[in-house]
Formats: structure tokens, sequence, C-alpha cells
């Protein structure tokens, strides 16, 4: 399974000009399998804008996302958009499988106090999985990586990928770094995180996308700056790793749930 990660410099409050980024980035792609896009994509963090730019059910975004996965026969984790349902605002992580299916939503769930998410956004209360070639995933968004909590239940749910989708500020991108590779080892699962860089307002994003395999290894990383990283994942080391060490099936649920 081969992925590529768009560690983006989203343009903040500019739906439009972020999808013809997209457009672009996608040309340049060769026999990949799933495509990731990082959170907020559609508008970054202009949240007293988002009522006014978003657009009912993120419809302008998912539509051109679902062309472009039909077009190129890619399945695309499309990080998350703000969309708009019924005057609530969400930060709506989307799932395009290759021809051009919508087959998964998650909303996150865990709203940023330091950004004053909660003024703007509107949490959910749900959590679940979706399949990709036969293999159950899961996504968080961003803050969702701070508690271990999520991503336990999803891997109890029987994922062996964990997607990460942030826009995530350089002044504590070390705590993203050492969370996800965290997240990984604890879950035996790879984790495939998409950051964001540039900034938005007085926020600066730290990039440092990556792969980690379940050992807690890097696959691949990009430090800075907008590109393209690319690797291949063989998911026979989940199930090999997990053999190897039964850290799942020697859980103590007697003493904690």
């Amino acid at each position: 399974m081969k992925i590529a990660i768009y560690q983006m410099e989203v343009i903040p409050g500019n739906p439009d000009k972020n999808i013809e980024k997209i457009k672009k980035w996608m040309q340049t792609l060769e026999n990949i399998d799933i495509a990731v896009l990082p959170e907020m994509w559609n508008t970054s963090y202009t949240l007293e804008q988002l009522q006014s730019i978003t657009s009912k059910n993120g419809q302008r975004e998912i539509a051109a996302l679902q062309q472009l996965a039909q077009h190129f026969q890619i399945h695309i984790v499309a990080g998350s958009i703000a969309v708009k349902v019924k005057g609530s605002i969400y930060n709506r992580a989307v799932i395009i499988n290759k021809d051009g299916e919508v087959i998964h939503q998650y909303d996150k769930v865990h709203l940023v106090p330091m950004l004053n998410e909660p003024a703007y956004l509107t949490p959910r209360q749900h959590i679940s999985i979706f399949e990709l070639h036969n293999v159950k995933m899961g996504i968080i968004i961003c803050y969702d990586l701070r508690f271990p909590e999520i991503a336990r239940q999803l891997t109890l749910s029987g994922i062996e990928v964990l997607f990460v989708v942030a826009q995530w500020p350089v002044e504590r991108i070390q705590q993203f770094e050492k969370l996800l590779y965290a997240r990984a080892i604890e879950n035996q699962l790879f984790v495939i995180a998409c950051n964001t860089v540039g900034q938005c307002e007085n926020t600066v994003f730290g990039g440092q996308s990556m792969i980690i395999n379940p050992l807690g290894d890097s696959v691949t990383q990009m430090l800075e700056g907008e590109g393209t990283i690319t690797a291949t994942i063989d998911l026979n080391e989940v199930r090999e790793i997990r053999r190897a060490i039964p850290l799942l099936t020697t859980r103590r649920e007697d003493l904690y749930s």
C-alpha cells in the first residue's frame, strides 16, 4: 500500500484556491494508493469567518475530491474540512475511495480550548472505523492525539492503520512527534500523520508529517516546508508484531476499562 502525504501550506480563508492547490498536487502523484491531506485544509483556522466561507455539508470540497479520486483512481484520506450543518460548524474528516464514494466521515470530538474552538465549532459524540483495501483503519484530528483512549478504542475495534491529520503549531511540535510515536507503539499499528506548514493569523504550523511503523520506527518524515512524502507500508508488519508482542491480548481489563 503506497501512501502520499501532502504537507500543505493552506491559504487561510480561501477554499477555492486550496481546492486548486490540491488538484495540482494530485496531478503530480504516480502509482499511489492513498493520498492524505491535513486538517482544515479548506479554510485553515479562520474561525471567525467560518460561518460565511464554509459550504453546506462540505459539498463544494467533497464534490471536487470525488472527481479527483475517480479520475486518478486514488483513495483520498481528505484530512478534515470545516463544514456547515444546520447552522453549526464541524471539523469533519472525510474518506473517499477511488470510485469517488464517501465511505466515512468523522467529526472532531475534542475541541481545542487554547484556540477557542468551542466558541466556533461543534463536537460530535462518535468514534468509528473504515476500510480501504480490506484493511480496517481509523482517523483522528489534531487535538484528539492528546487523548490515548480514542486511539485505543479504535485499535480494539480492529484497526491496523491510524491517520492523524493536524494543524499543529510549531511551538509544540516536539509534543506532536512524541505523541505520534507513543500511539504507534502502544497500539502496534502504522501511524500516518499529515500536518500543515505556513501561518494563519498568529499561529505558525510546524510540519513534521511522518509515517511510523508498529514498532515505533520512522518510515519516512518531512521536517519543514510544503511538499510531499511517500512510502510503501506492509500491513503484515502489524500482524507479525502483535503476534510477537501480544500486548492487546494481555491487557488486564479486570483492572481498567
